[in-house]
């Protein structure tokens, strides 16, 4: 999500000067056992796959809402089956009221450094009512800011036990303050882009039972399950909204079908509704009333839609692994028309997913929505995200790719991003660095630098400012104690750039990747804690490493290698501060040739310094630690002898 402001690294503050001396290094403070924050189990097992007993309890939905843009009101019906697979009986449901986050006493509102001025009244809950054993009983609930628990008169069985539960609700929109919903205006019309507008159930889990933490207006963490809704608008209004469009016959016109139907056969975008057509009856099929558009969405954890009477509308085929497909749609005012602007949307989308799709893992649903407003810019849901209208090509590129790209983290692979927000905006925006290396052919590459590194810089000397704050936060922090001038550079800049150290530098690609495939695989559909994914790279890469995520993940440690003195063909290297990684040692023999040398992180398990021999038995007259500036040394006036 990228719906705030943008923060370079340069802007943080500097602890101390970056070239100054550390403390001596302590090879038993960085290589010791490393203590994983969530233990094993029969639930979790040691390899970070999922034990003999996990298990996940599931939410089906069906969702009725009307959106009258007259009084800019949503009023619906939410029909909840619950599921409880797990191994304890359940005399309570919690769920989530995202709409309080907007009353004038939200916890939210005292979080961000200033209260928010403007304020709805949030959930109007007009009735709960509970369906067990074929009787459905109104029944006790408490609401307590963002949260609302439900007593329910008979516990749900473990192991399988059902209950349904109904909630009459409705809420007045919150504009363009809404942050993740809202409306705001356009030429043509307001353009609303509805998340989080039916109450969600909390995750139960064997982390710790009730996840109730209150919406301050970060993160989510949901239940997976099958998704029938209906939106209710005025017939002049587009519905664009996640999953699959189900009674097209019924709120679009015989020409939108067929254009629909040639977008999914063609590589190339496909206009569905022109901008001339936007401001015509003629392209809707109906005039005056309302018109109730249904979707369906499987294997999801949630839902989201746009609607609006200003939208543009184009389409394309996207191109899945084993021949499979999916259709790209954009929608988007007239304002954002042309290529220097929304008219390659589709492209990006297109080109994005069938990028992640055949790197990592297949996309997994029918549609992937790019809709273009302002109101909840930069935010992700399953199948549609919401963008900047006014995005220009390249800001518009790297935005949809991140956004769409959440499709994988935390869409698929279901962390709890309200804790572990690193494990959901850091791991996309690690596999955002080689979409964007791939799109044609490096167009608006590279990704590496992007919004934190402006001027383009090498991001493993970008990060070193935030390295050396001694305010900074450790990513192994809940996403709600990141203050917001942290948020970008760490949970989404540091975040990446470890796996991209990963990858590129601790343990390459030929292993990396496999075993960042099998994560997402393993835990596709379900809740992986942070421990879950340290074992499972650790067992499929063959690495013991303890000492980085201590170093990157647990702490916010600096690595400060030198090259300190060279005699004949005897390089000597020190460690001098507390983290470690692997580096090249190039050095430059007297008849000028060059010899690189790897230093394994193992060089450092019992020394402080190393007397590194150089095969070859010639005069070395210069050597250098890390020449590529590949890894973050904080200190290179000493990388290089002589000085």
């Amino acid at each position: 999500m990228k719906n705030v402001a943008r923060l370079s690294l340069a802007a943080i503050t500097l602890a101390g000067a970056l070239g100054a001396t550390a403390a001596t290094f302590d090879p038993r403070e960085t290589f010791a056992p490393f203590t994983y924050p969530q233990p094993v189990n029969a639930y979790r097992s040691g390899s970070g796959l999922p034990g003999p007993l996990f298990w996940q309890n599931r939410a089906d939905y069906d969702l009725a809402a009307t959106l009258d843009p007259v009084k800019n009101t949503m009023t619906g019906k939410a029909i909840i089956h619950y599921t409880n697979n797990s191994p304890d009986t359940l005399d309570v449901l919690w769920l989530q009221l995202d709409e309080n986050r907007f009353t004038a006493d939200a916890r939210g509102n005292f979080t961000s450094g200033k209260t928010e001025k403007r304020h709805t009244d949030g959930y109007r809950i007009a009735s709960v009512t509970v369906e067990q054993g074929g009787r459905e009983v109104a029944v006790n609930h408490v609401v307590s800011d963002t949260r609302m628990q439900v007593r329910l008169p008979v516990a749900v069985a473990a192991h399988g036990g059902k209950v349904s539960l109904t909630i009459a609700y409705s809420y007045d929109l919150p504009g363009d303050f809404g942050g993740r919903t809202g409306f705001a205006p356009s030429k043509n019309g307001n353009i609303y882009e509805m998340a989080q507008w039916y109450p969600r159930m909390c995750v139960y889990d064997d982390l710790r039972g009730w996840d109730t933490a209150p919406y301050l207006n970060s993160e989510f963490y949901l239940e997976y399950g099958d998704f029938n809704y209906a939106i209710t608008v005025p017939s002049d209004m587009i519905v664009a909204g996640s999953g699959e469009l189900v009674n097209a016959e019924d709120v679009l016109t015989a020409a939108q079908r067929e254009r629909l139907a040639k977008a999914r056969e063609s590589d190339t975008t496909v206009m569905i509704r022109t901008p001339a057509e936007v401001t015509d009856p003629a392209s809707r099929p109906k005039k005056g009333g309302t018109l109730t558009w249904k979707f369906r969405m499987k294997n999801t954890r949630d839902v989201a839609f746009g609607a609006s009477t200003a939208y543009v509308w184009d389409a394309a085929r996207i191109n899945l692994p084993e021949g499979k497909k999916a259709l790209a749609m954009s929608v988007y005012p007239v304002e954002s028309v042309g290529d220097a602007s929304w008219g390659r949307s589709t492209e990006y989308l297109k080109a994005s997913v069938e990028h992640f799709s055949s790197k990592w893992y297949p996309y997994p649903y029918p549609v992937a929505i790019n809709e273009g407003g302002s109101a909840a810019s930069g935010m992700e849901y399953p199948g549609i995200v919401f963008d900047p209208m006014k995005a220009p090509a390249k800001a518009l590129h790297m935005v949809t790719a991140h956004e769409i790209g959440h499709t994988w983290f935390p869409m698929i692979v279901g962390s709890d991003e309200r804790r572990n927000a690193w494990m959901d905006e850091g791991f996309n925006t690690f596999i955002d660095v080689y979409e964007a290396d791939a799109f044609n052919h490096g167009e608006f590459a590279p990704k590496r630098d992007g919004e934190y590194a402006p001027k383009g810089g090498n991001p493993v000397d970008e990060i070193l400012p935030l390295l050396a704050d001694a305010d900074a936060p450790p990513l192994l922090m809940g996403a709600d104690m990141v203050k917001e001038k942290y948020r970008h550079p760490a949970t989404y800049f540091k975040a990446a750039l470890g796996l991209v150290l990963l990858r590129e530098q601790i343990v390459g690609p030929e292993r990396f990747d496999p075993a960042f495939r099998k994560y997402i695989a393993t835990w596709a559909y379900k809740h992986p804690s942070p421990s879950d994914f340290f074992r499972l790279m650790e067992s499929e890469t063959g690495e013991d490493l303890g000492w980085f995520w201590r170093g990157w993940f647990e702490n916010n440690w600096q690595l400060d290698m030198a090259v300190t003195k060279v005699e004949g063909s005897s390089v000597t290297v020190e460690n001098r501060d507390q983290l470690v990684m692997p580096a090249t040692l190039r050095v430059t023999f007297d008849d000028k040739t060059t010899r690189d040398i790897r230093v394994p992180v193992e060089t450092w398990q019992q020394h402080t310094s190393f007397d590194v021999s150089v095969p070859g038995g010639r005069k070395v007259v210069r050597a250098q630690i890390d020449p590529d500036h590949a890894i973050p040394d904080r200190d290179r006036s000493n990388d290089t002898w002589p000085r």
